[in-house]
């Protein structure tokens, strides 16, 4: 298995980091310079300067408007826009829904949303979780009734529907068979969020963001032909979407990135006298850092040269998940450790820190969710001993 970069893998890095650098607009490059918050508009924004350059979605065929490339330059091109620090963009219609409509969805769907993804005209959320749920998917109790003139009827509730306060659309998970077990019995739907019956409530994070919101769904008609994949099919497509998502969790870049920051707070701030980068303890957590983000770079290399010969995700996503999200955390709690009590202060207007500190404590608290979201590091461990210890 080869786990080195070709030459034109290489060149490609450099043709990625010319183009950000060069096209993305200089406010949004000024906070990714302090890792700041990106609002839902500077996002959108990001988002149509690379569809125009052709690669708003790296993992899409190219007769679907993606940009045809193997598996290392999807790789290079994502790891290269986290350690830019560039906006992240939204990933339900780009790397979730979109992907399964092209793999499960009619002619019809295609042509119907997968050009608005791409343009970023319509935007999307995930209704997955539920308030009783979350990791175990399978429980959820949104119903989807056939009305008996060509629609369902949807009423439930969904939890931690990320942005949905922006979103056109919604995909969800459905009950659309009440006496079938668990997985049998649901679906896979797209849902206007303009229908009347659909109200979203944002609520507050820890870190002071608006991320999350809960989407309720009161006798909402939907078209049947807003299913995509057979009827009672939907816990196959489920499973597909988890598995790409939960490789994206693994964020080796923004981890990359934030244990950078790390070195250089702890280069400027001083403890009697010193630059807390001399202490010998400090050194050593960093050191450990260092180690962990190495083994799971390596990781993400070996399921890139695997994907690079054609291998699907398999169970092995789920290592990547659990162990990324745990990185990320601990690299976060060592900068709050670093920085002190200035660490508190996502509150507080700016100038109370220096501005490349001025989002950790948000990003902290966020991020708390990191090994939640995704499937849970709970559920990731029953998922590694089953697929790939074999232990029942």
């Amino acid at each position: 298995m080869d786990m080195s970069f070709s030459p034109e893998h290489l060149a490609f890095r450099d043709e990625v980091r010319a183009f950000i650098q060069e096209k993305m607009p200089k406010d949004l490059a000024a906070i990714a310079e302090v890792d700041g918050h990106f609002d839902m508009k500077d996002v959108m924004r990001w988002h149509r300067v690379l569809a125009e350059k052709g690669w708003v979605a790296p993992n899409w065929p190219k007769e679907f408007g993606g940009p045809g490339w193997d598996a290392t330059r999807r790789f290079v091109f994502n790891e290269e826009i986290e350690l830019s620090g560039a906006p992240l963009l939204s990933p339900f219609g780009l790397v979730m829904v979109g992907p399964l409509i092209i793999q499960f969805g009619s002619d019809a769907q295609k042509k119907r949303y997968l050009p608005k993804i791409l343009s970023g005209d319509e935007v999307w959320c995930q209704g997955y979780s539920e308030p009783n749920a979350g990791s175990d998917l399978a429980s959820l109790t949104t119903r989807a009734d056939d009305d008996g003139k060509g629609n369902f009827v949807v009423n439930g509730q969904k939890t931690w529907t990320t942005y949905a306060q922006y979103a056109d659309w919604i995909f969800c998970l459905v009950r659309t068979d009440q006496k079938a077990k668990k997985q049998a019995g649901i679906s896979f739907l797209l849902i206007d969020m303009k229908t009347p019956g659909v109200t979203v409530k944002p609520f507050l994070t820890t870190g002071n963001t608006l991320a999350f919101c809960e989407t309720w769904f009161e006798n909402v008609v939907v078209p049947k032909e807003n299913l995509v994949g057979p009827l009672n099919g939907g816990w196959t497509l489920a499973k597909a979407l988890l598995g790409h998502e939960r490789t994206l969790i693994a964020a080796v870049g923004q981890s990359s990135r934030a244990l950078r920051r790390v070195k250089r707070i702890a280069a400027a701030t001083k403890a009697s006298g010193k630059p807390l980068l001399d202490d010998p303890i400090v050194r050593a957590r960093i050191g450990r850092m260092e180690v962990k983000l190495r083994s799971l770079q390596m990781a993400n290399y070996r399921a890139l040269a695997g994907a690079q010969l054609g291998h699907a995700p398999g169970p092995e996503s789920s290592i990547l998940k659990l162990r990324g999200s745990e990185i990320l955390q601990q690299i976060l709690e060592l900068a709050m450790d670093v920085m002190g009590p200035a660490s508190l202060s996502w509150f507080n207007p700016p100038g109370v820190v220096p501005p490349d500190q001025q989002w950790i404590g948000s990003n902290f608290n966020y991020l708390r969710a990191a090994t939640i979201y995704g499937g849970s590091n709970e559920i990731q461990r029953n998922v590694i001993a089953k697929m790939i210890l074999g232990l029942s």
